[in-house]
């Protein structure tokens, strides 16, 4: 296939002076030639023209605003640039009207990033509703598709982008963009660049694109303290006395602190689930709503009774009358409050399966075993609790060390 000749691509930055604003700026256009035939382009960007230097094509001086129209006419000149190689390596040739209309993402959107990425979220909100999916991994998409939005814009002057013209550096403008405009955390880079991966993967699978641009881009969450109760909080959590309105929450917290199951495994979990093994035991046999993994725990006294307590309190085959996660966050906090427990860390009704994890471990049960039970895919995300026991160790030899000061002072003198 042939292709056209680079040197036959000229791009000119000028000013439209014969249409002044009122402020008497000029507009700034950028000219696109190829084999002669020129097409122009607005760049929503406007200067003072007695500021403009006519034969580099750029704004005169060094102040902010100099530099800031500068940078961004080079933005532009990097989109077309590379516009005009994508048009070259995947349809053999360019012309400026192909090179325009990509820019604009005309004709070119009906693979556009922003547009499949709206059409999964519907198709997603769809499955929440039906109750197949969960609302809270749909909130995680919304924010992403909204940074999107505003990045493309502001970046790219564009109202979305095609897949093709997806680059690494794309993916570490918006990693940048994510950090530094938009101040989110290393973590929450990592949860909001996850879908933007799964939208490239789907366009690959679709032959969209070719090339994976996060190939040479990196990131991984970064595991941090979890919170958790220790064995005595969870005494105190079940003396406590608490109101009626708070019974069921504390109740439902307790039996994920001895089953590890989350919020919403919990609330899905059915009659059907409850199961009895050939040793005799019960046993909640379930797969994780979050990922899919199975998750096989033997039902302990304490959840047993949970249990009986509410047989026959939901007209379905649901075995708890769970309040919405709102409602079970706000009581669990005052539980909290009410029975005196103190922690480092704020207290949400999912602590309670980060305590599972530590208490059982502290116990003695294998970290395999708990991995198994708290359906984990791997069993690096269960280490995170033989982690926090060791820090609760050492945390406690810092607390009991200063009591073997006056020991250490004798037998240092006898020595």
């Amino acid at each position: 296939m042939k292709q056209t000749k680079k040197s036959t691509f000229k791009l000119l930055f000028y000013l439209k002076k014969n249409e002044l604003k009122k402020n008497g700026n000029a507009p700034i256009m950028v000219r696109i030639t190829i084999d002669g035939s020129a097409k122009t382009l607005g760049t929503k960007l406007e200067i003072d023209p007695n500021n403009w230097d006519l034969k580099y094509g750029r704004v005169e001086g060094k102040s902010a605003k100099a530099v800031s129209i500068n940078q961004k006419l080079d933005n532009i000149r990097g989109r077309i640039d590379t516009i005009y190689e994508d048009l070259l390596k995947h349809e053999g040739f360019a012309t400026a009207q192909k090179i325009k209309l990509s820019f604009l993402g005309v004709g070119v959107m009906d693979d556009g990033l922003l547009r499949v990425f709206n059409e999964q979220n519907a198709a997603f909100k769809k499955l929440v509703d039906k109750e197949e999916r969960s609302l809270n991994t749909y909130h995680k998409y919304t924010p992403v598709y909204a940074h999107l939005t505003e990045f493309i814009r502001e970046r790219y002057y564009r109202n979305d982008i095609a897949f093709r013209e997806l680059t690494t550096d794309f993916i570490r403008e918006f990693d940048f963009y994510l950090r530094y405009d938009k101040q989110c955390t290393h973590n929450t880079v990592w949860v909001y660049t996850m879908p933007v991966l799964y939208m490239v993967k789907l366009a690959i699978k679709k032959g969209l694109i070719r090339d994976n641009p996060f190939d040479d881009y990196e990131i991984s969450k970064v595991e941090i303290d979890r919170g958790y109760l220790l064995k005595e909080d969870v005494e105190k959590l079940i003396r406590y006395d608490s109101p009626r309105r708070y019974e069921l929450v504390k109740d439902l917290f307790i039996f994920s602190c001895f089953t590890g199951l989350s919020y919403v495994d919990i609330k899905k979990m059915k009659r059907s689930n409850i199961q009895s093994f050939f040793d005799g035991h019960q046993w909640i046999i379930s797969r994780r709503k979050k990922s899919d993994v199975a998750s096989n725990v033997r039902l302990l006294e304490i959840p047993k009774r949970i249990i009986e307590k509410y047989q026959g309190t939901t007209r379905n085959e649901f075995i708890f009358p769970v309040p919405n996660n709102v409602t079970c966050n706000n009581h669990v906090k005052k539980l909290v409050k009410k029975a005196a427990i103190i922690t480092e860390q704020k207290v949400t009704f999912h602590t309670a399966r980060h305590t599972f994890g530590t208490m059982f471990l502290t116990e003695g049960v294998p970290l395999e075993t708990i991995s198994k039970m708290m359906g984990h895919k791997h069993i690096s995300t269960t280490q995170i609790y033989a982690k926090i026991t060791s820090q609760k160790i050492s945390k406690d030899m810092d607390i009991v060390t200063s009591k073997f000061k006056i020991m250490e002072e004798i037998f240092l003198t006898a020595i």
